[in-house]
């Protein structure tokens, strides 16, 4: 079998969109063919996955966690499952939090925001149940937050490392959060990382992750400037 063929990274914003826009229609699976892969592939190369995938044909470069997709282009990647009618269906993982020193971060200067300065959110098209090789890629959205939404999702924030700071983190839910939600994130349940207790005590809890609500990322996809509630 030929080797994966490994595509530069796109030179500008408008090549990145044009990359992304000939993809639409296209099933993920042929995607996988045509950059000479399989779904079965080696785990550690291509992780099966639909967002690598995409990864791998638009030429991000990032591949670390705390370096976006595309660097030189300041820009993060967010596949979405959807349904025919435009429907996420599920939350969009946005990236881990750190609990240990979350009473010291800031929205302005957060990881999280950084993230979703400027983010390319590309639809994966098919009902629920579908396997990831089979949906279809829809049509591409570059999206960077308005003043208003940057208003929301820090208000999502705030309340978010404020909880922690003050040692409540076991009663952080997906339930908090306007748009930006915090929910658990880790390979299998006996994960743990390290928080503060309301004492000031070490504990011992499961690692979370912020993601965005799917009725934020639908709505964003019919209106980008959208403020659903």
């Amino acid at each position: 079998m030929a080797p994966p063929r490994l595509r530069p990274p796109p030179e500008s914003i408008d090549e990145l969109l044009e990359r992304a826009r000939g993809l639409s229609g296209t099933a993920l699976k042929d995607v996988l063919r045509d950059l000479g892969l399989t779904a079965s592939a080696d785990p550690v190369r291509t992780k099966g996955s639909a967002g690598e995938t995409l990864e791998r044909a638009l030429g991000a470069s990032g591949g670390s966690a705390q370096v976006l997709d595309f660097p030189e282009l300041g820009v993060e990647l967010k596949t979405i499952p959807v349904t025919a009618d435009g429907a996420p269906l599920e939350s969009t993982y946005v990236c881990t939090l750190s609990l240990a020193d979350a009473e010291l971060q800031e929205w302005d200067t957060s990881w999280v925001r950084a993230k979703l300065a400027r983010v390319l959110f590309v639809p994966l098209v098919g009902e629920h149940g579908l396997a990831w090789q089979e949906r279809v890629v829809g049509a591409p959205l570059l999206w960077s937050p308005t003043d208003e939404q940057d208003g929301v999702l820090r208000g999502d924030f705030d309340d978010v490392v404020g909880l922690i700071g003050v040692g409540r983190v076991e009663e952080l839910t997906a339930h908090r959060g306007r748009w930006l939600q915090v929910r658990p994130k880790a390979r299998d349940g006996s994960a743990r990382a390290l928080a503060w207790g309301s004492d000031g005590e070490a504990i011992a809890t499961v690692p979370r992750g912020f993601y965005l609500r799917a009725r934020f990322t639908g709505a964003l996809l019919a209106d980008p400037a959208a403020l659903p509630d």
